[in-house]
């Protein structure tokens, strides 16, 4: 009786298993490509843009006040008035939110799909960048961080200024 009972048990086992696994209740979810949904209205908006920040970045260049890691527009180093990332980056003080991204994709493209990532402005050595034990992203041997939140904080801030956000801040100034 016993082993009616037991092979009884796994036949229903098996069947609530079967039954699992082909149902759709448990299905994992996949994620889509997304599509781009910008109307050609809003596409022509953002290129208005991307060269109005192409003029911004030349004029904060002429005044020493942003380095890129990126051969492309920083929009983040630009909007809170410039940023010098290759001293950050080299100090090991952190990074920008975009240089983060960019220094991310290029070190997984590099390390891991052997594809040297030419978005990267040319003083970035990708000899020096790697990763650590932990899967962190190093630049020589230091792992690459963001932005501590009181420097993120104080960026915001300069950021408001710069974009006349505040009267606040700039009377502080």
């Amino acid at each position: 009786m016993r082993n009616i009972t037991r092979v009884f048990t796994a036949i229903c086992l098996v069947a609530i298993g079967y039954f699992m696994g082909n149902s759709r209740v448990f299905q994992v979810a996949h994620a889509e490509p997304a599509e781009v949904a910008a109307s050609d209205d809003a596409i022509k908006r953002i290129v208005e843009a991307h060269e109005a920040l192409k003029k911004a970045v030349s004029q904060l260049k002429l005044e020493s006040h942003y380095e890129s890691v990126t051969k492309a527009v920083n929009p983040y180093a630009v909007l809170v008035g410039g940023i010098n990332a290759k001293e950050d980056l080299e100090g090991g003080h952190g990074v920008d939110p975009d240089t983060f991204a960019a220094l991310n994709v290029a070190v997984y493209q590099l390390k891991k799909n052997n594809i040297k990532d030419e978005q990267l402005a040319d003083w970035v050595d990708t000899n020096l960048l790697g990763y650590d034990s932990n899967g962190h992203v190093t630049y020589r041997n230091k792992v690459v961080r963001i932005y501590s939140i009181s420097r993120l904080r104080q960026l915001n801030a300069q950021r408001m200024v710069v974009l006349g956000e505040t009267k606040e801040l700039k009377s502080r100034k």
